[in-house]
């Protein structure tokens, strides 16, 4: 525990545990869940800010299915994965764990499939040259997004810092920022979500330094703009057709940037992709990768 952190945080009873760990950048320990026989093509599924691994799991089993061997991991600062002592979460950092788990796992051109942060660091593991892959598949990402989306998603990480009185209230919060889906009446599965502070109070998985940006998020965008400008590889762009992140002109602006990219609409999906309408954004992906990278 960091100082001047007054509570501590562990997981919920029924919480999945992570079924493998690996070393990620400056000591920090990266954890996450495979599906599918280790002899396949490796795909490496990475969240978006503020999920965990769980957000892959349906995806992961349709692509262990198909012959890949799909792993899932929680980000830096996210779900059972280490917190930076330092609060080291730029950008750079992401990458260089995705970096440190492709090597540990000894993946030859893994597949790289990302969903809004994920898929930032996807596209700059591969367009900077760090990470060679056979294929991206970028999920409601790409460098052209919208800011007032992009501002829904950090003032709903950034909200109730001291903690929920209760899962209702959990649940709550997340029904508030996912209106589309219908809100579950069993609470378990929000042990994946939250933590348990010492003060009984529920609090979101993630480090809460990372509400304290360090990096520019303008450069950001510049260099993921310039990272896309070298992708030579089989590109897959999947867009929420509700999602308020990436829009259709932010989608098309990619697609002119990297014209050989196949793109995929999803209606009845907004941001969180997967998690939508995960029977249609598997088959497209696995469709796609059958094509372009077969398993094995």
């Amino acid at each position: 525990m960091r100082t001047g952190e007054q509570v501590e945080r562990t997981r919920l009873p029924g919480a999945p545990e992570p079924m493998y760990e690996w070393p990620g950048a400056d000591g920090v320990t990266i954890r996450g869940d495979a599906w599918g026989s280790p002899d396949g093509r490796v795909v490496i599924l990475q969240h978006g800010g503020g999920q965990t691994r769980h957000a892959w799991k349906g995806a992961g089993e349709t692509l262990g299915d198909a012959g890949y061997y799909a792993i899932s991991i929680d980000a830096r600062g996210h779900g059972d994965s280490d917190w930076s002592a330092d609060a080291a979460y730029e950008p750079a950092m992401n990458v260089a764990d995705l970096v440190s788990v492709a090597n540990a796992v000894r993946a030859e051109a893994p597949i790289l499939v990302g969903a809004s942060m994920g898929g930032s660091t996807s596209l700059l593991a591969i367009g900077q040259g760090h990470l060679t892959a056979s294929a991206l598949v970028l999920v409601d990402i790409a460098p052209k997004v919208d800011v007032a989306g992009t501002q829904k998603i950090k003032e709903f990480m950034d909200q109730s810092p001291e903690g929920f009185e209760s899962l209702e209230d959990v649940a709550a919060a997340i029904a508030n920022y996912q209106p589309h889906r219908k809100r579950p009446r069993n609470l378990d599965g929000l042990a994946k979500n939250v933590r348990l502070g010492s003060d009984g109070r529920y609090y979101w998985h993630w480090d809460p330094a990372r509400r304290d940006r360090k990096w520019s998020m303008e450069d950001h965008r510049a260099h993921l703009q310039e990272a896309a400008d070298h992708l030579d590889l089989p590109v897959m762009l999947v867009r929420g057709g509700l999602s308020d992140v990436l829009t259709e002109e932010g989608a098309q602006s990619f697609l002119e940037q990297c014209p050989h990219a196949e793109y995929v609409n999803v209606t009845g999906a907004a941001h969180m992709v997967a998690g939508d309408r995960n029977d249609i954004f598997s088959g497209a992906v696995v469709d796609f990768l059958h094509r372009a990278v077969p398993p094995t």
